[in-house]
């Protein structure tokens, strides 16, 4: 099991992990060596995800999301198998516990009739101030 949060976790099984060849400068060895880890883990029929938790990491998922409800990430940073797999998982992780994090319902609020005429009062007191600022010509 692999935890998220304290209250949710999912299991390894859910999770393949593929190494790839990765691009870039490495010379000689990059087209020999597999270090890219290629994670995917089904988001949309995972047993471990609450509805909620699923709808929400479906839209953070954004362009790592296929079709089919499958969520794909790329490591490549390292230059290691076993650090890019680090990697990845702990970039799911990270993905999955924003989605499970509920953000706080706000209540729009409208400002009070007392609040507005304060406001309306400081701007003209403050226009007054700066009125009595400007250089007149003599008279």
């Amino acid at each position: 099991m692999i935890p998220v949060t304290d209250r949710l976790s999912i299991n390894e099984d859910e999770i393949s992990i593929s190494f790839i060849r990765a691009g870039g400068p490495g010379g000689q060895n990059v087209n020999k060596v597999s270090s890219a880890a290629q994670l995917r883990f089904d988001a949309r029929h995972s047993p471990s995800l609450p509805e909620r938790v699923r709808a929400r990491l479906e839209r953070i998922a954004g362009t790592k999301l296929t079709k089919e409800g499958v969520i794909v990430i790329t490591a490549n940073r390292f230059r290691t198998q076993e650090a890019n797999r680090r990697d990845a998982v702990d970039r799911l992780v990270e993905m999955i516990a924003e989605a499970a994090h509920q953000p706080k319902f706000r209540v729009p609020t409208k400002p009070s009739k007392a609040a507005k005429a304060k406001r309306v009062e400081e701007k003209v007191k403050r226009g007054t101030v700066k009125k009595l600022r400007r250089a007149r010509p003599d008279e």
